[in-house]
């Protein structure tokens, strides 16, 4: 079994000037167009049985629509595969009632996003969320570490994730980009060994431009970005598996933005047994959905 923990897709009205507007701010290009059509393919080809998407509200007033758009997603999950988390902006005051619907509709999880929400992941209002998730068994899925459309925008690095580890204890928190995109040493240094996941998205792919499909972002073409560097060593991500645990990493691709087949293939040449890698492909993220 394969679940990808960690996707993306769009409304087909927005797809295309929404794919358009993220890759030029990141100056990435999208694999695939990014419709909930083009995922079920995707996944077809590369043999993939499930797909977490994630969504992110990233103005309160959205909320609604993308939750409703959650809950008749998973309608479909028998034929499609896609199991849909919800979305929550920290501006939401009505997060009690907003996740207490997620629930009762049996979403899962909720995605949280706090570069693209402009704030800080310890920050009060992310801590109430979490709680209350919690409370009601809700997987919480936030973006970690940097964010590479907005360099240098330090909203959700392990300084600001540890303090909510150690004052609320989440036993459901996954942290997207193998613990924070593009700060593996704090990383290894203070986020492996948690008792949090890890998903695997956006972190050992290589970063090609739209400009070319065969070139790789350089450190110039990166310069304003914190730190050198843009991807995960394999030998660095193998400190983190082995510090952190295997039973705590999930395969994620972030699709559209990376292959999946692609994201499978490198995962493969990471060293893990068989053992290992059928943990990261499939069974711990179906432990964690309790499929």
């Amino acid at each position: 079994m394969i679940i990808d923990f960690h996707t993306h897709t769009f409304p087909e009205k927005i797809v295309q000037s929404t794919i358009a507007k993220l890759s030029a701010s990141a100056d990435i290009k999208n694999y695939i167009a990014g419709t909930l059509a083009d995922l079920c393919s995707s996944m077809q080809n590369h043999g993939i049985d499930y797909s977490v998407l994630l969504p992110v509200v990233t103005n309160p007033a959205h909320e609604k629509k993308i939750n409703r758009l959650t809950i008749e997603t998973n309608e479909h999950f028998s034929e499609s595969g896609i199991i849909s988390f919800g979305g929550i902006h920290p501006d939401n005051e009505d997060y009690k009632n907003i996740l207490k619907d997620l629930s009762k509709n049996g979403i899962k999880g909720i995605k949280l996003h706090p570069v693209f929400q402009k704030t800080y992941f310890n920050d009060i209002r992310y801590k109430k969320i979490i709680d209350y998730a919690m409370e009601l068994d809700l997987i919480v899925v936030t973006h970690a570490g940097y964010d590479i459309s907005y360099p240098g925008a330090d909203f959700v690095t392990p300084s600001h994730i540890l303090p909510i580890i150690k004052e609320l204890h989440p036993k459901k928190l996954v942290l997207a980009h193998m613990g924070g995109w593009n700060c593996w040493d704090e990383v290894l240094d203070q986020i492996a060994g948690c008792d949090v996941y890890l998903d695997t998205s956006f972190s050992m792919t290589p970063l090609r431009s739209p400009k070319s499909k065969a070139a790789t972002l350089s450190k110039s073409d990166s310069a304003d970005i914190k730190t050198s560097r843009l991807q995960l060593g394999i030998g660095e991500f193998q400190k983190i598996v082995k510090k952190h645990g295997i039973d705590r990493i999930l395969f994620g691709s972030d699709s559209p933005w990376a292959d999946q087949g692609e994201c499978i293939r490198i995962l493969k040449n990471t060293g893990l047994s068989d053992l290992e890698l059928s943990k990261i492909l499939g069974e711990n993220a179906g432990q964690l959905l309790n499929l």
